[in-house]
């Protein structure tokens, strides 16, 4: 169907856009190309009364079997990148791995952690990604976001609630459109050194070669969780076409058309053996969503 120009489609599977290449059907989906049709999309589910749920490059998520109803966006056509001084400021969409580039290419420093990430600019304010020493909450001064009442509204770096994988908008329904990140000049090729050497960690230790979600669980205060879960003997355990991989225990990976159910009925697993083992209980860093 069309509304003004921009496709919804209907009983669309979200495995062909997810990271793992798993996950449901969702009742409508839509792919805003600007902000004015994302707003569009938000006035008409308003209208209709559905559920609005919104997406990035979706690889920090599961979705169930069963799918996700009402209205599902995925803002990953919103990814402009621009330098303003030693700022970049990139839309919801942008990969986080391009925006790295774009600021060793300036000469700017403090996004090098963030080289090798799979995932969007949005998705890393939300869950305040990080890897290598390097964290979302150090380099970002502003966020702009769609608030629920349909106004733009820009969050400065003290009210954005940062915390361990936490961010305001996991509380404040608030839509991310765009991030500023405060960089610093340095020599443009001591930077690529840097992403060379985490990109060089991140194929040497991570399951690359399959679809997965990166690190499914958080660290837990006083131990490591790849290393609980190695240590459980759970590397190579398998439900349904999704297993833990053998290469880094902190990873799942889709070895054989595995499912949204296939992983989450791993992750609970996983979580029992090694509370029962260890008595630590392994809080998830991807989310869950879904009807099963």
């Amino acid at each position: 169907m069309q509304l003004d120009n921009i496709t919804i489609f209907e009983k669309q599977s979200l495995a062909p856009y997810a990271y793992t290449q798993a996950g449901g059907v969702v009742d409508y989906l839509a792919i805003p190309q600007s902000l004015t049709e994302l707003k569009k999309l938000l006035h008409w589910a308003k209208d209709e009364q559905l559920a609005v749920h919104v997406f990035g490059r979706l690889s920090n998520l599961v979705v169930r079997d069963g799918g996700v109803r009402g209205l599902s966006i995925l803002l990953h056509e919103l990814h402009s990148i621009t330098t303003e001084g030693h700022n970049i400021v990139a839309e919801t969409g942008a990969d986080l791995i391009l925006v790295a580039e774009v600021a060793m290419e300036h000469s700017l420093t403090g996004l090098e952690w963030g080289a090798g990430i799979p995932g969007s600019v949005g998705g890393a304010v939300f869950m305040n990604a990080g890897a290598y020493g390097g964290q979302t909450d150090m380099v970002v001064t502003s966020v702009t976001a769609v608030m629920p009442d349909g106004q733009l509204q820009t969050f400065p770096r003290d009210m954005l609630a940062f915390g361990y994988r936490q961010s305001v908008f996991q509380t404040n329904g608030g839509i991310i459109v765009s991030a500023t990140f405060d960089l610093h000049p340095d020599d443009k090729q001591a930077i690529q050194q840097r992403m060379d050497v985490n990109n060089f960690k991140r194929a040497d230790k991570q399951p690359l070669n399959y679809p997965s979600n990166g690190s499914v669980f958080k660290r837990p205060e006083g131990y490591f969780a790849g290393k609980l879960i190695m240590d459980s003997h759970l590397q190579g355990v398998r439900v349904g076409g999704v297993e833990v991989s053998k290469k880094h225990a902190g990873f799942m990976v889709n070895v054989a058309n595995g499912t949204g159910n296939d992983y989450e009925d791993l992750i609970h697993y996983v979580q029992k053996t090694v509370q029962d083992k260890f008595g630590v209980l392994l809080e998830t860093e991807v989310r869950i969503i879904g009807e099963r």
